[in-house]
């Protein structure tokens, strides 16, 4: 059975589960899966690396099996609605 495989915009977490090379975790937000060729259960991330704060602070390509990438899928924003423009004020007294 495969994982499925993190989608632009996902958080992940990287670690040993997902490649020995991660034997400290990192974070990172996922730009892109690249479609190279690569053993079965295996592919390639384009990923944002974060700091603790959110922030990114590295570009990498990393090679990982999905199946051990924890991801939290990114929560589309909530609608906003229609913002109505109250229209320039009036001061008391004059006319519109």
């Amino acid at each position: 059975m495969r994982a499925p495989l993190p989608a632009a915009g996902d958080l992940i977490e990287v670690t040993r589960a997902a490649s020995v090379q991660f034997v400290k975790p990192i974070r990172c937000r996922v730009i892109r899966v690249l479609d190279w060729i690569t053993y079965d259960g295996w592919c390639w991330l384009d990923v944002y690396q974060l700091d603790d704060k959110g922030d990114a602070v590295a570009r990498r390509s990393i090679f990982v099996q999905p199946v051990g990438l924890v991801v939290h899928r990114r929560t589309a924003p909530a609608p906003v609605g229609r913002q109505r423009w109250p229209g320039p004020k009036v001061r008391p007294g004059t006319q519109r």
